[in-house]
């Protein structure tokens, strides 16, 4: 077994273990540069084209709003670095490893600067209900990031679950409203990232962050979402998907409602 083949075999093996596996290192420095400078320009040349998460005047997080579906700004040089990088084979090549044959679904750029809330547990095929299978993300570490920055923290062997119905959650840690709480017998672990290193985890995977508690450092991160190919619907915010040439392609929508009965819909689109 070649080298290539045995790390490809290893994340395969982690990820249907755990929901979630790392990959130190895919980017180089040199390129975590560029990404960082492209987003550091656009937010403080226009921050309007980021989502509105409805945060007050004072909070960090509306100086430094996420971007949402970024890739699909080619007019912006942002637009263009997200769109290149979500369909980078280095990237797409793991998550094919992992789940074979994707589309590209969805891009966000997280600024999360010091004093930034954290989001709470939760899911991602809660926001695209991609089925019959699920999504799966690629999360770009942009800077080095544990829990004085606030880090991802992951809950392993949660991806078993499909779906869990949240609760409310502290608006005093999360700038989303609705939490998971963990079924018997699982707990979030922290997670610790370099600048370069790239986390894949699955869409039922229960993950979430806590505040930046630190007194001058960002926690940047570029982070992709896709969903096989075999996906027959998915929430309207998603489509048009991208297949990996770039071309567009659009699949049913999901009815409205979500996993959690009739009526139920998130705060705000992921």
């Amino acid at each position: 077994m070649s080298i290539q083949s045995s790390i490809a075999s290893s994340l395969a093996a982690d990820y249907g273990r755990h929901g979630v596996t790392q990959l130190p290192g895919l980017l180089s420095a040199t390129e975590i540069a560029e990404i960082r400078d492209v987003f550091m320009h656009q937010i403080e040349s226009d921050r309007g084209v980021g989502h509105d998460d409805r945060v007050g005047d004072d909070d960090p997080l509306s100086r430094y709003p996420r971007f949402v579906h970024p890739h699909r700004r080619t007019e912006l040089e942002m637009g263009r670095l997200a769109r290149r990088w979500m369909l980078d084979p280095r990237i797409v090549g793991p998550v094919e490893e992992m789940v074979g044959p994707v589309h590209a679904a969805q891009s966000m750029f997280y600024f999360k600067p010091p004093g930034a809330r954290g989001q709470a547990l939760h899911q991602d095929n809660i926001f695209l209900q991609a089925h019959p299978e699920t999504c799966i993300a690629a999360w770009v570490a942009i800077d080095d990031c544990d829990a004085e920055n606030g880090g991802l923290k992951v809950v392993p062997g949660s991806h078993r679950y499909e779906i869990i119905c949240p609760d409310e959650a502290d608006p005093e840690e999360s700038f989303t409203s609705t939490e998971i709480t963990l079924p018997e017998g699982f707990a979030a672990e922290q997670t610790e990232l370099a600048s370069g290193d790239v986390l894949f985890f699955h869409g039922s995977m229960v993950h979430g962050s806590g505040p930046n508690r630190s007194a001058d450092r960002f926690r940047r991160s570029l982070i992709f979402h896709y969903v096989p190919v075999s996906s027959v619907e998915i929430s309207r915010f998603y489509n048009p998907l991208l297949r990996l040439d770039g071309t567009e392609v659009t699949i049913a929508e999901t009815a409205d409602g979500g996993a959690c009965g009739d009526g139920w819909t998130p705060a705000a689109p992921h």
